[in-house]
């Protein structure tokens, strides 16, 4: 006779995806946000995936220790290598250390969490409130700009195809294109331009890229060559801008402010004097 409570337990296995210690993870969260499309404005109601991410302090024996770091934790409400679609849940939690080192590297996603409006943000202790007020250290350089044209020219390539066929066929056979990689793309380039530009990072989007994004991600621009150029044009704004030095930005983030944040955070946390 068949083991029905071990084959529930496996169907509930294969039902999500989840990597790394969620005990750990949840109780040390000082912060989390909502990161996808609806923070940035341009969320299209039955069509997005609802993203999070959040930040959490280890314990003292995953740092100071002798345990291994407790680094990351993932939840995805799809099974593994399934992609996520209406309706489904991705949450990315980082540790407090390699949360700051992504930030101070300008990665794109992980710079939300300090920029998320207060209707956004899910969680937030006393200390997820300091590391939101220490996002000007974290933003305000040049190391951040080339991030996002990095991960921007990622984007443009697998709209290309290269590298990696584009995995929304159904975008491509209805739109001649993926017009949600396409749109993501010309995000971040505004994104990256709005940074280097005025030194910050507004969002939602502000009004006019936003709508140009929304314009492709709808489907409303009919050529892909048309967002190429567009993107391009952005891109190489930026570009004259670094050159140039024609940006309020310094050429690192303060590194200095960001580690004695850090280990005054993990003293606060495990409640050292």
């Amino acid at each position: 006779m068949r083991d029905l409570c071990h084959d529930r337990a496996v169907v509930e296995e294969r039902r999500h995806t989840e990597h790394g210690d969620r005990d750990g993870a949840l109780g040390g969260e000082i912060l989390r946000t909502v990161v996808g499309s609806g923070v940035h404005g341009i969320a299209i109601a039955g069509t997005d995936d609802h993203d999070e991410m959040g930040v959490f302090v280890e314990p003292p024996e995953a740092v100071i220790g002798v345990r291994r770091p407790v680094d990351h934790y993932v939840y995805r409400t799809q099974p593994e290598g399934a992609r996520s679609g209406p309706g489904d849940v991705d949450l990315v939690m980082y540790s407090l250390r390699k949360y700051l080192r992504l930030a101070a590297k300008g990665n794109p996603t992980v710079l939300l969490v300090l920029y998320a409006p207060t209707e956004s943000v899910l969680v937030c202790r006393p200390l997820g409130e300091q590391l939101r007020a220490l996002a000007p250290a974290l933003l305000l350089s040049r190391k951040a700009v080339h991030q996002f044209v990095g991960y921007m020219s990622s984007q443009r390539d697998r709209l290309l195809g290269r590298g990696r066929v584009p995995n929304r066929p159904e975008l491509v056979a209805r739109y001649g294109y993926d017009v949600k990689y396409a749109s993501h793309a010309l995000r971040l380039a505004y994104q990256g331009l709005e940074i280097v530009r005025d030194g910050r990072l507004s969002l939602p989007m502000p009004e006019h890229e936003r709508e140009r994004v929304l314009r492709v991600k709808r489907g409303d621009v009919p050529v892909m060559a048309e967002v190429l150029d567009e993107i391009d044009t952005v891109q190489r704004e930026i570009e004259n801008r670094l050159a140039g030095g024609h940006t309020p930005l310094p050429a690192e983030p303060d590194w200095d402010t960001i580690s004695a944040w850090s280990v005054n955070a993990h003293r606060q946390h495990w409640s050292w004097a």
